[in-house]
């Protein structure tokens, strides 16, 4: 995210990604947008080139490194093109933490290496339709019977969903609140358990992203992660690393939209001169510049102090409006900058214009993280 912060280690892995990136992702990322979808067989080659293992112990298949290997990872997939794609293979991210976290060796070792390889694709599941950034409401029931529970509910807003093999759900296991829930390992053969159609989605057009059903799923015992109702806990703490993802991928749009525009108004001409020779035009691009580089330094900031093991909680949620509104502002004047091109499908400007929208809403909205940081003066 910044020099000051990254070796030769970062530096190698961003070289890395971004050659797989180019050579993988970026000739098709268009065609697989406007099909809303893109080969399954993308995760097991981003597995073997080691992508989906940064930051994970090398016990289980990963490849070792630090916050910021993985914000590099984050970043580069999102240099490809399409954010659906990127998102998509990155679901992972916010799905094996709490089994890394909180599970036993014999479910790290269960699940873990298959989901580095790409072998299998794993969902995170807590939003429901009546419970979204109130987690503590969560409502979808697991119902304890012998060695195994009875699952019963609904999740949507699913990122992966319809293609996971493995979901980290949330499940409510005791009384109201935030004490009563715990998260279950569900595998996606196990009978009772449905996935619905990919939804329609303003943006990410190529990310599945689904609502999905329990009847009567019976889940063993031994899938659970923890104690039971400790699961709030595993949540509330997989929401800083989640964070930080969202931030550092809010700053790399920002920064293709920054580099799409310099690149338009150098090329197009008006009143017998290029873009670039207006001073409106390079006033706002100054200011794209200016949010997209306070952005950076605010995440890697973050980044760096998460990365020493410090408390960064309350910033995490300032560095995730900062990053969001960053990338608002960058992509919408973006589009202004490229004119009617900039509407077309065709320009990736307009993807990305598309694609920025859901970031104030997911993984926390801009309101809940406010009162997260307002939680300093309590």
């Amino acid at each position: 995210m910044l020099p000051i912060f990254e070796d030769e280690t970062h530096e190698a892995l961003r070289e890395a990604a971004r050659g797989w990136v180019q050579r993988t992702i970026a000739p098709h990322a268009q065609a697989w947008e406007e099909a809303k979808s893109f080969p399954v067989e993308l995760y097991r080659q981003a597995g073997e080139a080691g992508l989906l293992g940064v930051g994970y112990p090398e016990a289980y298949g990963g490849g070792a490194g630090d916050t910021l290997h993985g914000l590099v990872v984050a970043e580069e997939l999102v240099r490809g093109g399409s954010v659906g794609t990127a998102m998509s293979l990155g679901s992972h991210a916010i799905a094996l933490p709490p089994i890394l976290a909180m599970g036993t060796d014999e479910q790290k070792q269960r699940f873990a290496p298959d989901i580095i390889a790409g072998r299998r694709i794993a969902a995170l599941a807590i939003t429901e339709p009546d419970a979204g950034s109130d987690v503590a409401n969560v409502g979808c029931r697991a119902v304890r019977d012998g060695d195994h529970y009875v699952v019963n509910g609904t999740k949507t807003f699913i990122t992966s969903g319809c293609r996971a093999d493995l979901i980290t759900l949330a499940v409510r296991t005791g009384p109201p609140g935030f004490g009563g829930i715990s998260l279950l390992v569900v595998e996606a053969d196990t009978p009772g358990f449905s996935a619905s159609a990919p939804m329609e989605k303003m943006g990410w057009w190529a990310s599945d992203t689904a609502e999905l059903h329990f009847e009567d799923v019976r889940v063993p015992v031994a899938n659970r992660l923890g104690p039971e109702n400790a699961g709030f806990l595993g949540i509330m703490a997989n929401f800083v690393h989640e964070r930080l993802f969202i931030s550092a991928t809010c700053v790399a749009m920002a920064r293709v939209a920054l580099e799409e525009s310099e690149r338009y108004v150098r090329e197009r001409s008006a009143f017998g001169k290029p873009l670039m020779g207006f001073q409106v035009t390079r006033h706002k691009l100054a200011d794209m510049l200016t949010r997209e580089q306070a952005a950076r330094a605010f995440t890697a900031v973050t980044a760096e102090r998460h990365r020493r093991g410090e408390d960064v909680n309350h910033d995490v949620a300032m560095v995730k409006n900062v990053a969001v509104d960053a990338c608002s502002f960058v992509t919408d004047a973006a589009v202004q900058l490229h004119g009617g091109m900039g509407y077309m499908r065709e320009c990736q400007v307009e993807r990305l214009y598309r694609d920025a929208r859901l970031f104030p809403i997911g993984g926390g909205t801009t309101e809940i993280m406010k009162e997260i940081i307002s939680r300093r003066w309590r």
